[in-house]
């Protein structure tokens, strides 16, 4: 059916599907407005007026002069007020003022579009099995990953125009602390953090130099091992670098979600929650999970209890499981972010001194403001390792089933399909079939060249390195807000 096919009219349908329903029925507007969020509502300066037992309206501003000129002084409160915030359901109404609503709408709705089209695309594959058509959905989870790094990009340059805080000095120790960090993991042996980097960067140079043999060019490997391992150095500290408040951010809430928890049952999936990256990071380490899990030490003999691509299956669901439950302790963990704005206000009581009205009505409101970009900062990481785990096992060639059958790639002849076009079609309708014909042969070619072997171990590590930056900072984080701040 041509170079797609039914991929093809898949993706159609899901394009006007985001442009006809999502615009209605939204998941990313339901995880936000399902009545299940209350956000604190800033008093108004008639309400701060009674509390603070100035009811004189007309004396409740001193004047001053000022060369002629009337200087209105702002109306202040005594910090130890006795305030306690309305709370009110999240509405739609009340989204279309959050910063970063269209960001936070655009990449949960075109992440959920991506994976129905890959759960689609990958029955099709598993019933149909083509062998010629280009698997579209890949695409669909390249743009999902693009999102997110440059919406965590933009929220990460907020960081840097701020002139006086830390933020931009924290960016940047935690960018070059990941990037000593990657190199230190890149040197580490297959032994202990089982990739397959370097095996498919192998296959990949040897690749690379018969290709260019038989282009008649000089065989050498197109970029050497150790540029090819400090450019993905560079690349992982700027991922490290994005994740970096995201996992401060996810620490706070967590310890918040714990003091809101009543239920056992729901501190642990908190805790499950917290530490599934150092369960995804513990996955590849062959010492501790796959030799031991693969070959147990039961008494004289190890009996495996699983082969290796049995376990490869069984890791990627553990981490679509985790992902899964990520998202559905989203609500807590946001519910715990708007709860800042009542801690915030217990905290000023107990202070001494006034504030101003206007002060204290940005406390408040400032925490609804940005609701959605800690919504942004919760949910990226999670699609970034999502998608990429899809990745892993499309273009790493594993297979969903728990007993997964070997997939063999047959070799495709080239020069009989060029002879047999060149001979049996007509001149006109035969140079255009020839076209085709080359442009399968050099996407073939390049198949050879980019291997399964290369994007299981590149793919792998990346997943890896997601998980360990979150459960890096976040663990920052939670030295952080536990022991290093006043109380």
């Amino acid at each position: 059916m041509g170079v797609i096919g039914i991929q093809l009219v898949v993706t159609m349908v899901m394009a006007s599907v985001m442009q006809k329903i999502i615009p209605h029925y939204s998941l990313a507007r339901w995880l936000l407005c399902n009545g299940s969020l209350r956000w604190y509502q800033h008093p108004t300066e008639e309400e701060l007026r009674i509390l603070a037992g100035k009811q004189q309206k007309g004396k409740s501003k001193k004047d001053r002069k000022y060369n002629g000129h009337i200087e209105s002084k702002p109306l202040t409160i005594p910090k130890d007020i006795d305030l306690h915030l309305e709370t009110k359901s999240v509405t739609e109404v009340d989204t279309l003022a959050l910063h970063y609503f269209p960001e936070y709408q655009w990449l949960v709705d075109f992440s959920v579009a991506a994976t129905v089209v890959y759960i689609v695309t990958e029955v099709y594959y598993n019933f149909m099995k083509p062998t010629q058509e280009m698997n579209i959905s890949l695409v669909w989870c390249l743009l999902v990953l693009s999102f997110a790094i440059k919406v965590l990009f933009s929220l990460t340059t907020h960081y840097f125009k701020v002139e006086d805080g830390g933020e931009r000095s924290v960016c940047v120790t935690f960018g070059f602390f990941f990037f000593v960090k990657a190199m230190a993991v890149l040197i580490v042996t297959e032994n202990y953090l089982e990739f397959g980097l370097e095996t498919g960067f192998t296959n990949f140079s040897d690749s690379a130099m018969q290709f260019l043999e038989k282009q008649g060019l000089e065989s050498q490997s197109p970029v050497s091992k150790l540029t090819f391992k400090f450019f993905l150095a560079i690349f992982c500290s700027l991922i490290g670098a994005f994740l970096t408040f995201p996992g401060l951010r996810l620490a706070q809430m967590h310890l918040d979600a714990l003091n809101l928890a009543t239920e056992k049952i729901t501190q642990t999936l908190l805790h499950i929650n917290f530490l599934a990256p150092l369960f995804m990071v513990l996955l590849w380490v062959k010492p501790i999970t796959k030799d031991y899990i693969m070959n147990p030490p039961l008494g004289k003999e190890s009996i495996p209890l699983m082969t290796e691509a049995t376990f490869d299956t069984l890791r990627l669901w553990l981490i679509i499981l985790l992902c899964a439950l990520r998202l559905a302790m989203m609500r807590s963990h946001l519910q715990a972010y708007l709860n800042l704005a009542q801690k915030c206000v217990d905290q000023m009581k107990k202070e001494a001194g006034r504030i101003s009205t206007v002060e204290l009505q940005k406390m408040v409101a400032r925490v609804f403001y940005y609701l959605c970009v800690i919504a942004l900062q919760y949910v990226a990481p999670l699609v970034m390792l999502l998608h990429t785990t899809l990745l892993l096992k499309t273009l790493g060639n594993h297979s969903w089933g728990v007993y997964p059958e070997s997939i063999t790639t047959l070799p495709v002849d080239n020069s009989l399909l060029s002879n047999s076009v060149y001979s049996e079609l007509p001149s006109a309708e035969g140079k255009m079939k020839v076209t085709v014909t080359q442009i399968t042969v050099a996407l073939s070619s390049l198949k050879n060249i980019f291997t399964p072997l290369l994007f299981r171990g590149l793919l792998s590590f990346l997943t890896w390195w997601i998980a360990a930056c979150l459960f890096s900072t976040s663990l920052f984080g939670l030295f952080y807000h536990q022991y290093l701040t006043v109380a």
